[in-house]
């Protein structure tokens, strides 16, 4: 491509992105009326909504929970998935491959089909053991970690099959034992995998809504549940609270932006190793 096309390109396609982001902004600086009318740019840049929101939503409490759901599960994952591919990768036994397509076949189920037998299960927990799930933080955890763990382990899989085994016999022949190898050549060189499969189990927590309305409590409940009940409870007013919707959403997208800047080196690398295998 001409490098004037390819500027061209890469302008439409930032434009695309960078224009509902602009308006969001632009309506969280904006009166609830202007907004509901139509208007793209505020007659008047008000912080107010920015304000509003932490008694009106109760967004600082809900962030506090999504950032420990999602930060626990996104740290449990990365550990246990460095664990299980190494063992999938570099050991041989029966059912290896069972479970290598298990973990594959995992991801094609829908989210939405597993909602019930999940909360059923989770509320046996309290009848006949007597151990309170539904509503506990800890709870939300576990579930999230059915999901976010066999795609963890398959991005680790797939990582460490481009790892080269003579890295590994080299350091058998100097003595290391297995937990040495793993945790002294395999850990350090990836870094990259483990930080994308921990992000994205990170993301399943932070903007999942439908587990989180069924497995939390109001004092327990996400930030996605949190805009979801605002929204709701809203929607019959005569103006709907715009301003404070938008403001909220960006509010709750920083996280997730930080996360991405500050983890881009190891982003961008855990994607494409291992791609020419």
């Amino acid at each position: 491509m001409p490098g004037w096309l390819l500027t061209v390109v890469i302008a439409v396609l930032g434009l695309f992105v960078l224009a509902p982001i602009v308006y969001i902004f632009l309506a969280s600086i904006n009166s609830d009326i202007s907004v509901a009318r139509g208007d793209f740019w505020p007659a008047e840049f008000t912080f107010d909504n920015y304000v509003k929101i932490w008694s009106s939503v109760g967004l600082a409490s809900a962030l506090v929970n999504s950032v420990i759901a999602a930060g626990a599960t996104a740290v449990i994952s990365a550990v246990l998935s460095i664990g299980t591919a190494y063992v999938l990768v570099r050991y041989q036994f029966r059912g290896r491959l069972t479970v290598l397509r298990g973990l594959l076949g995992l991801q094609s189920i829908p989210g939405t089909l597993l909602v019930l037998p999940v909360f059923v299960l989770f509320s046996s927990a309290a009848t006949y053991l007597g151990v309170t799930v539904i509503g506990t933080r800890w709870g939300l955890i576990v579930t999230y970690l059915t999901f976010a763990l066999p795609f963890s382990t398959w991005v680790m899989v797939t990582y460490l099959r481009g790892l080269p085994k003579e890295l590994e016999e080299a350091a058998r022949i100097d003595g290391a034992s297995n937990l040495g190898i793993l945790t002294r050549i395999i850990l350090p060189l990836s870094w990259p995998g483990i930080i994308v499969s921990g992000i994205f189990a990170f993301l399943l927590g932070w903007n999942d809504v439908l587990f989180a309305s069924v497995m939390t409590r109001p004092d327990t409940q996400t930030a996605a549940v949190a805009l979801q009940v605002f929204a709701t409870s809203t929607e019959g007013g005569a103006i709907p609270y715009y301003g404070q919707m938008m403001a909220s959403a960006l509010v709750c997208a920083v996280p997730v932006v930080i996360l991405y800047l500050f983890f881009q080196k190891y982003l961008v690398g855990g994607l494409t190793a291992g791609g020419v295998k």
